[in-house]
């Protein structure tokens, strides 16, 4: 595909200079003719960007892209590729994408990375028990009198990762250089793949008796609703933390808030089931509860990150290459 033709297409075109600083846009004008406007789900039929979709090769997704069925297909008849500058493309590909040949990629390795970096973070804020110790500190304002609930540090603290997806890969691989022991828990990854990533397979009930923290990076499938109930939150030892940056639905949320509420387990939350919980939950003020407001994955300058993805796989498509990050039809079932 020589000198292919873009267009973006997301919810606010507001977002493109948080997406593309101005030597992002420089690669991709270098071997791509961008399109002014920009597709959004309000564009009505008389808007000039549909003559734009008419002629547009690449369209270049966010947040907020259009529903990619047969219909908007039959106003995009030149469409070979569609690159997104986020992660998850289930809300908006179809079938029909790959039916006509039309490409599709993703920035999920990209978005990863911020996610894998809160929960490293995390992690080891938990070894270290600094909620409860900033909890301790600020009500009682001495240095003595409180006493960290073992274990205390991470040297030899034991992390659980659930999931050996794009963010568990790369949980992994930041925790290597810290003295923890690392499993993993995940059925499409056997004793040597794991060993390869740094951790050592095991079952989720193994993970769950052994962990002092358990962070979970499955996908959101049938299989995996509730994945993490009263039978599963009941083998997890006393003062385990859980960390769930993936999706809320994961773990029975009432089951939870029994846990961490009693004071046997800890918390830390940027997804919930419902989300938002309800202002008058008791995880918003359980002492053994953080709760962040989906704020793991990019934001601000890391979304640089997503465009600088985008624009290299143009600069693929443009040179005749492989696309790095591509997503395959029978991916969509066990990914994200």
């Amino acid at each position: 595909m020589t000198r292919p033709r873009v267009l973006f297409a997301l919810r606010d075109p507001a977002l493109l200079p948080d997406l593309f600083d101005d030597a992002a846009l420089a690669r991709l004008r270098a071997v791509a003719d961008v399109a002014d406007g920009v597709l959004t789900p309000g564009a009505t039929e008389d808007d000039p960007v549909r003559d734009d979709l008419a002629t547009a090769d690449v369209l270049v997704t966010g947040w907020g892209a259009p529903y990619l069925d047969e219909a908007f297909l039959r106003r995009a008849p030149r469409l070979r590729a569609v690159v997104h500058t986020a992660g998850t493309v289930k809300s908006f590909v179809t079938p029909a994408l790959w039916e006509r040949g039309v490409r599709v990629s993703t920035a999920a390795e990209a978005n990863a990375r911020p996610v894998a970096e809160y929960t490293l973070a995390m992690v080891l804020l938990a070894g270290k028990r600094v909620l409860e110790s900033a909890a301790a500190y600020g009500r009682d304002r001495t240095l003595r009198g409180w006493s960290p609930p073992a274990p205390l540090g991470n040297n030899g603290l034991t992390v659980g990762v659930i999931g050996a997806s794009r963010i568990g890969r790369q949980v992994l691989g930041l925790l290597a250089p810290f003295d923890v022991d690392a499993l993993l828990h995940d059925p499409w990854v056997d004793a040597a793949a794991a060993r390869a990533l740094g951790a050592t397979a095991v079952s989720l009930d193994e993970l769950l008796t052994r962990s002092d923290v358990v962070t979970v990076h499955a996908p959101a499938l049938p299989e995996t609703y509730r994945m993490l109930g009263v039978r599963e939150l009941a083998r997890m030892r006393d003062a385990t933390t859980l960390v769930n940056t993936a999706r809320g639905q994961l773990v029975d949320t009432e089951a939870l808030t029994r846990e961490v509420v009693a004071g046997r387990l800890r918390a830390v939350l940027d997804v919930t089931d419902p989300e938002p919980l309800p202002r008058d939950h008791p995880l918003f003020e359980a002492p053994g509860a953080l709760l962040t407001p989906h704020v793991a994955g990019s934001l601000g300058n890391e979304l640089r990150r997503l465009g600088a993805s985008a624009v290299a796989e143009v600069e693929r498509l443009a040179a005749g290459q492989a696309l790095r990050h591509e997503v395959l039809p029978g991916q969509l079932a066990t990914t994200a």
